[in-house]
């Protein structure tokens, strides 16, 4: 049988909204490393070092991001804080402090925790326990105000599944999309062998628009011959054809033989002068056709999102004493870059076995080089394959 620990709605204020390039919700590795040092907690105590806590699910309630301005030109609410106090005499103390840029949000959030070992009769002191370790520790960066409740849930069957999901709504829950952009940027490299991952992944994160000539003259001709009793047939066929084809992107899909065979054969009339310069603007455009501009959907449905999901080393392990300033005085140093790919937030309504709650689970996983947070059942191993996700050239102390 499957236990959870439920650490449901958990307020957090001036958490980190910011992960890699990224903003709006912390990285992944956050909420892991919340779990994974109440383990470690766990692992020194002399009651419940017996038990285990393994791999984190993500349920989003509520957020707020301290930003500011337009949806398109957005700005991060700063203040100036002075980055230390210590050593500094009354003259220092007293100039203006410097404004240190971060990206900080309030949010609710609820974990789910794999908890392995037999609690038995001790649920009691181990929910007081997390909770007090709870509110001891911070949250990807931000003070916890307020834990609704410490819940310790057997799952066994799909009855007990549904009791659970019940105490996750209404939330989202973080799915590991990492699939999607692999499958994208398989089918992006059959059509250009010179595409770069990084395209693939915009194709999922980026807002993109594009253009297609102008076609209302169009449209409306074709309604109306299908509108007309002798040409109904034709009418519907060809309008069926022609909104078929606006449903692809301009530059992806060719005009459709039907339509180009009916307007050559359109009698070139005053009547039908616009309509058939507009036909030949359409599907021979130039630089002064006028254009009406259409969102592009992305590659693949739900509310997908781009996300931090770990590291990747770029350097050798350097001895402590090699790198100066570094956390501690003993672990070895390796400097990394931030690794990024595809989420998806999901309602926990999906979840309908016990199975597909396990899936939702985020691990640590590693690899030569890489340090990845990922779901389903965790996997060490030393292999030089790459993963499909994004990394960023910022330096970081990988322990």
């Amino acid at each position: 049988m499957s236990q959870y620990v439920l650490i449901n709605r958990i307020k957090v204020q001036g958490a980190n909204a910011i992960a890699g390039f990224t903003w709006g919700f912390p990285a992944i590795t956050h909420f892991l490393g919340f779990s994974h040092n109440l383990s470690r907690k766990l692992s020194a105590t002399e009651n419940f070092n017996d038990i285990n806590l393994s791999g984190c699910a993500v349920i989003a309630h509520n957020h707020h991001v301290h930003t500011y301005g337009s949806s398109y030109e957005v700005e991060f609410t700063q203040s100036r804080n002075s980055p230390y106090l210590h050593g500094l005499d009354n003259s220092q103390k007293n100039k203006t402090a410097p404004v240190i840029e971060e990206g900080k949000m309030n949010m609710t959030v609820s974990l789910l925790i794999e908890c392995e070992g037999n609690v038995g009769n001790r649920q009691d002191g181990f929910i007081e326990w997390l909770t007090k370790h709870c509110f001891l520790q911070r949250l990807a960066g931000g003070t916890i105000l307020d834990i609704g409740c410490v819940e310790i849930h057997g799952v066994n069957n799909d009855g007990e599944v549904r009791t659970l999901k019940r105490r996750l709504f209404p939330g989202f829950i973080l799915q590991d999309r990492s699939d999607y952009l692999q499958k994208h940027y398989q089918d992006l490299l059959e059509k250009n062998a010179n595409t770069e991952l990084l395209d693939a992944w915009l194709d999922f994160t980026a807002l993109k628009q594009k253009a297609r000539p102008k076609s209302d003259l169009i449209t409306k001709h074709l309604i109306n011959i299908r509108k007309k009793q002798t040409d109904e047939q034709q009418g519907s066929r060809l309008v069926t054809v022609w909104d078929d084809h606006l449903k692809c992107p301009y530059q992806e899909s060719e005009v459709p033989s039907d339509l180009i065979a009916y307007f050559d054969e359109l009698e070139n009339s005053k009547a039908n002068n616009k309509l058939l310069n507009q036909w030949q603007s359409y599907c021979a455009p130039d630089e002064s056709t006028d254009a009406d501009w259409e969102y592009v959907r992305k590659p693949e449905a739900g509310y997908l999102v781009p996300i931090m999901m770990g590291y990747k080393a770029i350097s050798e392990v350097y001895d402590n004493n090699e790198i100066e300033n570094t956390r501690d005085s003993e672990t070895s140093v390796c400097f990394v870059e931030s690794a990024h790919s595809v989420g998806e937030w999901q309602s926990p309504h999906r979840i309908r076995s016990a199975e597909e709650l396990s899936n939702c689970l985020w691990h640590y996983h590693y690899e030569k080089d890489w340090y990845l947070c990922k779901q389903n059942k965790p996997i060490f191993e030393d292999e030089k394959c790459e993963p499909e996700i994004i990394t960023e050239n910022l330096n970081d102390d990988f322990n």
